[in-house]
């Protein structure tokens, strides 16, 4: 599970922020909202509010560039890492970049620190603690340094390891690669370095855009019985959808040589797939359906004819569904997109009261949770804001605020609305002048 996440120059990111799941000392909501485990209180949900522009979204995509920087590692030492740092001042660009990682896996705690810019891995270092309540005593594991001018990489480890796995491990670290990435191409075990990078693979998930279609994920998953179709369909019951079943055709086509060649030229698959593919010479094309029952009458509708509020909440039933049935964490971008107020809540309290050890980080910009306050906690909403000088983002919870601001009592809708919380627009007047524009 993820305990706190630091960002350092990335983006609007200028000074290190941090993304906190540790939960406060409230009891408010605690069976739905906290997760105890040896000592440690750990959330559930993070809400992160905030103006357009203000950072929200960087927050995202910084955890999707960690991922992609661990999983997808870059084939040749001359590419470049795909980040922009904190632009708006003259020494930024200059520096690197640092990303801070707390986490546990398998009843341990990981730090994992990893350095870099846009040519290669400085730093990197991964420790734990034998004590899951205290980060600050950790045991190193590994510490990475990178000679720039040799373009090499130098691993260190605190415990004595076999000469030919760091040797062969060294050679799978390019210096624009990270360790995580070499260990995962070499044929060696190391508990520690298997616990770290399944949990990269298995516990994070990619950002989840508006833009993002769901349905290909969700659909794989029931149809090769990862996820129970049945439970997905009660979801969608549940949230007023008039569905009587979800129908998923296959049908099998010739795959034309040119697409064949295509696929070999541009190296757009994987080269075991492509062989697949070149001898089967077929491929299995899918299409969703919906069944509405009105009356006494059944009636088939292709999926992309379903409202867009029905697709989109489609692909979030089965994420429900995963996150009640596994310990993962989903990233969401603006989780009310094309979703009622009324629906945005449901969702939320349904993750909530079932899911056991998951985790859901969303941006959002949907208010009228803020306005009952028997369905949130302050440590659970995070705002993102930009200072007044370097517009730079800056992240807090409502649980940072004293008591002179937010009681037990406030109507925190109204105090966000007006902006004493910050993470507003500060909008100016309405009216535009264009009688005396030249051109």
């Amino acid at each position: 599970m993820l305990i706190n996440f630091s960002i350092h120059n990335f983006g609007s990111i200028k000074g290190e922020q941090t993304l906190s799941f540790e939960a406060d000392k409230s009891k408010h909501l605690d069976d739905y909202y906290v997760i105890e485990t040896n000592g440690l209180r750990l959330l559930k949900l993070g809400l992160i509010y905030g103006a357009n522009a203000s950072g929200k979204t960087t927050i995202l995509q910084a955890f999707q560039f960690l991922i992609n920087t661990v999983l997808k590692p870059k084939e040749q030492k001359t590419e470049l890492l795909n980040f922009e740092p904190f632009l708006f001042d003259s020494d930024t660009p200059r520096q690197n970049t640092v990303f801070t990682i707390d986490f546990l896996q398998n009843d341990i705690r990981y730090v994992y620190e990893i350095e870099l810019n846009k040519k290669f891995i400085a730093k990197e270092n991964l420790s734990y603690s034998k004590k899951i309540t205290d980060s600050k005593k950790t045991i190193k594991i590994f510490e990475r340094t990178t000679d720039p001018e040799k373009q090499l990489a130098n691993v260190v480890f605190s415990e004595k390891i076999d000469v030919i796995f760091l040797k062969t491990l060294i050679s799978n670290t390019l210096w624009n690669n990270a360790v995580l990435s070499g260990f995962l191409k070499t044929n060696i075990a190391l508990k520690a370095l298997t616990d770290v990078t399944n949990w990269f693979k298995e516990y994070l998930n990619p950002v989840i855009y508006t833009r993002t279609e769901l349905d290909g994920f969700i659909t794989k998953r029931i149809d090769n019985c990862e996820i129970n179709k049945t439970i997905v369909l009660q979801i969608l019951k549940n949230a007023d959808f008039n569905l009587s079943d979800i129908i998923i055709n296959e049908e099998e086509e010739d795959i034309p040589q040119r697409f064949l060649d295509l696929l070999e030229k541009e190296k757009n698959i994987e080269e075991d797939k492509l062989q697949e593919l070149k001898s089967r010479k077929k491929i299995t094309r899918v299409s969703l359906e919906f069944e509405h029952t009105i009356g006494n009458n059944k009636y088939s509708l292709p999926f992309k004819r379903e409202s867009q509020g029905t697709r989109r909440y489609y692909g979030f039933a089965g994420l429900l569904y995963l996150l009640i049935k596994k310990s993962t964490l989903f990233l969401i971008d603006e989780l009310e997109s094309s979703l009622h107020p009324d629906l945005f809540q449901h969702f939320l309290l349904s993750f909530l009261v079932n899911s056991k050890k998951s985790q859901l980080l969303a941006t959002t910009h949907n208010r009228e949770i803020l306005n009952n306050k028997d369905i949130f906690r302050n440590d659970a909403i995070l705002i993102a804001d930009k200072d007044n000088v370097e517009c730079a983002t800056e992240l807090y919870s409502l649980a940072d605020f004293d008591t002179s601001v937010i009681r037990d009592t406030s109507n925190i809708y109204n105090a966000y609305k007006i902006g004493k919380l910050g993470g507003t627009p500060n909008l100016r007047s309405y009216y535009i002048d264009i009688e005396n524009e030249t051109e």
